[in-house]
């Protein structure tokens, strides 16, 4: 989880973008999971995470490869 009030990493990592809901049309934070190696290079992108699942998937994902 990040804290980023100027959006300087949220832009970076592309996760600013548009977003409907219920016909409205406002830009935002799609929720978005980056697991980073230990040399900073991002291994996996999990886009459109739901939070009830997430700690598991990822999880998961590092049991299976590493």
């Amino acid at each position: 989880m990040l804290a980023d009030p100027d959006l300087i990493a949220i832009k970076a990592y592309d996760v600013w973008q548009e977003k409907k809901m219920c016909g409205k049309v406002s830009m935002g934070i799609v929720r978005t999971t980056f697991i980073i190696d230990e040399k900073g290079n991002i291994e996996k992108i999990m886009s459109k995470v739901k939070t009830d699942t997430n700690a598991t998937d990822v999880l998961q994902y590092l049991k299976e490869n590493k």
